[in-house]
């Protein structure tokens, strides 16, 4: 979750980053940061290929879930719908056999 588009225009910004291991049972925030920090979690995000998912309502959430913790069950639903949208976006074939 992130914002600004464009690292380095915004020292207001916002970033939370999000790991998921199926032996958890729900993601985790695996860093987050406001401003410079925040800038560098996208930098490093993007040029790792890792996709970042522009939403202030989300990212306000996550930023009040504390470092290395799972996310709460009320934001299952928000993220599982992102990640199944991120994984249909990632694996055109796995919509097509769906449909």
């Amino acid at each position: 979750m992130a914002k600004p588009e464009q690292p380095g225009l915004d020292h207001r910004a916002e970033a939370v980053a999000l790991r998921y291991d199926a032996v958890d049972g729900a993601p985790r925030v695996v860093a987050k940061g406001r401003g410079l920090l925040a800038e560098e979690i996208i930098a490093r995000a993007r040029a790792a290929g890792v996709f970042v998912h522009e939403s202030p309502e989300l990212l306000s959430l996550l930023m009040q879930v504390d470092m290395d913790e799972r996310i709460p069950p009320t934001l299952y639903l928000a993220v599982a719908e992102l990640l199944a949208w991120l994984y249909r976006l990632e694996n055109p074939e796995a919509s097509d056999a769906a449909s």
